[in-house]
């Protein structure tokens, strides 16, 4: 397991560095990102630190589907479920990784265009 002294996901969730907390339970927390992208960005985080999409193991399966349901009741909840957003998983630097910690963008609420960049 990676050093979680210093990852900035890891000091939300101890509340160390505020945050607008969306949802919280006992594997996930959602907060609104600081750099939002789109009307509605959150992420979706597990409270457990896990470095990147490279370090999930097979048990991880559950959690990971967790944060996938947690995104569509977050959408739902903030009216754009019906017109539509998107949900990425960002892995290494190469993707846009920036904190390594694994997290789920949820964006919403303007139209989407593709290929994202």
């Amino acid at each position: 397991m990676s050093d979680t002294t210093d990852c900035l996901f890891c000091k939300i969730i101890r509340r160390e560095i505020p945050a607008t907390i969306i949802h919280e339970d006992e594997r996930v927390l959602a907060f609104a990102d600081i750099n939002p992208q789109a009307p509605v960005h959150v992420l979706v985080v597990p409270k457990r630190h896990i470095a990147s999409l490279n370090d999930l193991a097979a048990g991880d399966d559950g959690l990971v589907g967790e944060l996938v349901r947690r995104a569509a009741a977050i959408a739902a909840a903030r009216g754009i479920a019906a017109g539509g957003y998107r949900t990425v998983f960002n892995c290494n630097r190469d993707a846009g990784q920036t904190v390594f910690h694994v997290h789920l963008h949820l964006l919403g609420g303007r139209r989407m265009t593709w290929p994202p960049g």
